[in-house]
């Protein structure tokens, strides 16, 4: 990343602390918050991450920052017989839970608290990673992609879901204004927790999306990768392999 985004950036504690504390914070406003600031169009981009997945190896899943669960509830729809969840905050991971037992699906889901930057799997465990909105979150990004890169299974895939910024002016101007003013005012007004949504804001302008990402899966050793603009370009998903 260009620096290092925190939730409080005059808050000396650890980047991983303090994007624990603010899920937990607004775990229970999250998934209508995203639905309100995307207009719904996260839910496509999540149909077409498990698209993706659904074209090669999946015998085996873990969606890492699964947050509430969206896109494993969403992988689900896979024949894959067991998917692993895993977030560290308790607060989102309980939400997801609730989801997971309201529709029956605790004998395929097992949602898991852990840190993404020291994965509790053995090397070698999953035939297929995702992340959705969770890369840009993880205070030392190599460490979380060489966590990713050891648990997945040669010729393993990686699939990241991430905001990006579109590089065309006028969309750029319009998706600065949305992201720096709108979604900060929609946070507090349903959450109330105008910072949360600052930081969210602020991380994802920070996010080295497009090739910048690319070249850093590439450095992390993975391979065949790609990036595929959504939406006007305000979101990207990055396919990338274990060679």
């Amino acid at each position: 990343m260009k620096k290092t985004i925190k939730p409080n950036q005059n808050n000396p504690e650890a980047k991983k602390k303090q994007v624990t504390q603010m899920f937990d914070g607004i775990s229970k406003s999250y998934d209508l918050l995203n639905r309100i600031i995307t207009l719904g169009v996260d839910i496509i981009w999540r149909k077409r991450v498990v698209k993706l997945i659904e074209k090669v190896d999946h015998e085996s899943i873990i969606d890492i920052a699964t947050g509430t669960g969206d896109l494993v509830l969403a992988l689900s729809k896979l024949d894959t017989k067991k998917i692993i969840g895993l977030d560290i905050s308790p607060g989102m991971l309980e939400i997801g839970k609730e989801k997971v037992l309201a529709r029956k699906l605790g004998d395929r889901i097992d949602m898991q608290l852990g840190d993404s930057e020291a994965l509790h799997f053995e090397d070698n465990s999953f035939a297929a990673v995702t992340v959705a909105f969770g890369v840009r979150n993880f205070e030392n990004l190599d460490k979380g992609l060489s966590e990713i890169f050891r648990v997945l299974k040669s010729n393993g895939t990686l699939v990241v879901l991430e905001t990006a910024v579109p590089k065309n002016f006028i969309l750029n101007r319009f998706y600065m204004f949305y992201t720096q003013n709108v979604m900060p005012f929609v946070g507090k007004l349903f959450s109330k927790d105008r910072s949360a949504y600052e930081y969210l804001s602020d991380s994802a302008a920070a996010f080295p999306h497009g090739e910048v990402f690319n070249n850093i899966l590439r450095k992390n050793g993975f391979i065949e990768v790609e990036d595929l603009p959504q939406t006007l370009g305000i979101a990207s998903i990055y396919f990338a392999k274990k060679a």
